[in-house]
Formats: structure tokens, sequence, C-alpha cells
């Protein structure tokens, strides 16, 4: 019996190659996200990240998908009820591309705290003159999600020697380098006591606008946060009205 492999993710034709190498009782079919939608219904595996719509009760009653691994850490764009409700087996790569995360979360936290699209747009003109910047040492950070990226920014963070405080819903395995790993319902106390906050926690139905306005308004004037979670993990409403 031939397994059907289903990719919606940037590959290259010599990885679908490897793929098929494995076995010759393996077919693998490089969708994209032009025809996922369709030929997700004929996978017994599903190996990617659909950014379109996918009748997933459809999928589900027809009993032939087996597998679906996200080429994502988040789960928000497969783990549906009926997914959830079905033998389906669904896994991630949570933590793959936490350095890549890390490196980017950094880029930003320093971009914001020296200022640098303003010296940017100022050397476009040749405008050479002294502006006001903040100093990262001495910050307190929040992290907003103690799971794989999470984890590897407060690693990254912590040569820098900054006071560093967490919050996830299963707060366990503290790292000594963190000085407070806290449960999801202290995300207020998280919040108001930190200088700079990096949001890093999955979609789901908990997490879908939980920086709302209440939470904002914790967090003093002048104050950063960073988003390389999903985006609606804030309401953007709330956050224009913040500004």
């Amino acid at each position: 019996m031939t397994t059907r492999i289903v990719l919606c993710f940037p590959v290259e034709d010599h990885h679908v190659d490897q793929l098929a190498a494995v076995s010759d009782n393996i077919e693998v079919v490089n969708a994209g996200q032009k025809s996922i939608a369709e030929e997700i219904h004929s996978a017994d595996v599903f190996f990617g990240h659909a950014k379109v719509p996918i009748a997933w009760e459809d999928v589900v009653s027809a009993g032939r998908l087996k597998w679906i691994q996200s080429s994502a850490a988040g789960l928000d764009h497969c783990l549906k009820p009926s997914v959830i409700n079905s033998d389906i087996i669904v896994t991630s790569v949570s933590g793959l591309f936490a350095n890549q995360v890390a490196e980017t979360t950094m880029a930003l936290m320093f971009g914001v705290i020296r200022s640098l699209p303003t010296f940017f747009n100022a050397y476009k003109i040749r405008e050479f003159v002294r502006r006001p910047t903040m100093d990262f040492h001495g910050k307190t950070v929040g992290i907003i999600g103690f799971g794989g990226n999470g984890r590897r920014i407060a690693e990254v963070l912590a040569p820098f020697g900054n006071r560093i405080l967490a919050t996830d819903m299963f707060p366990w395995d503290k790292p000594d380098h963190v000085d407070e790993l806290l449960p999801e319902d202290q995300l207020e106390s998280v919040l108001s006591r930190s200088d700079i906050a990096i949001l890093c926690m999955p979609l789901n139905d908990q997490t879908h606008h939980m920086i709302d306005a209440k939470m904002l308004a914790t967090m003093p004037v002048g104050r950063i946060v960073i988003n390389v979670a999903r985006g609606p993990v804030m309401n953007e409403d709330d956050l224009i009205a913040a500004l």
C-alpha cells in the first residue's frame, strides 16, 4: 500500500526526491499553497503549513489523513475542533527556528532601543546630529510564552545580565538565568514589571487577543513590546489606541 505524503511549504526538487527515496511505497506530492486545499483530501500524511482555507471537517470525515506534521511551531493553522476530536496525530517543529527567532528579536529590540530607524532616516538626508537613545543595561525583560523560542531568547539575553521574567502555561524547569518563571495567570504582574515585553506564545483560543487594552495599560508609558508570535495574540485596535 502506497503512503501519500502531501507537502505544503517551500521545498526544492531534491528534497522531494530524498523523501521519495526512503521507500518504494511512498508517493510525495509537492502541492504548495495553490493545490493544498484539493490535494490534502487524498493525503495520508500532511507536512507543511496551509495558509489557504482548508475544509478540515471534510478531511477528517474522509478518514484517510493519519498524521499532520506542521512545518512551523504554531499549530493554529490546523488544530481545529474536528482535528482535535479525531485520531489524527498532530506534531510540530517547536524550537526548530528558535535561533532565527531569537536573532530577529535581538535585532528588533536593539533597533528600537538605539533608535536605529531614526538614524537611518537621518543618514538618508545627510543629517548627522546627536539624538537621544535608550540603554539596554538595567532593563527588565518579560518573556510571554516560554516554549522553544522563549527559552532560546532567554539564553541569548542571559550574558547581558538583565533581569529576566517569564510566564507560561507550563511554568516548569526554570533556568538559572531566568529570575522568575510564573504561570500564565501572572501575565499582568510580569507586564507591569517589564521594561521590554517579548511575545512568544502560540496562537490559540486562550491567547487570541491576550494582549488587550487592560494588559497594555499595566505597562508604563515608554515600555517596549516586541511580538515574534502570531499577530492576533495582540488586539490591534487596542494597540493602536494605546499608542
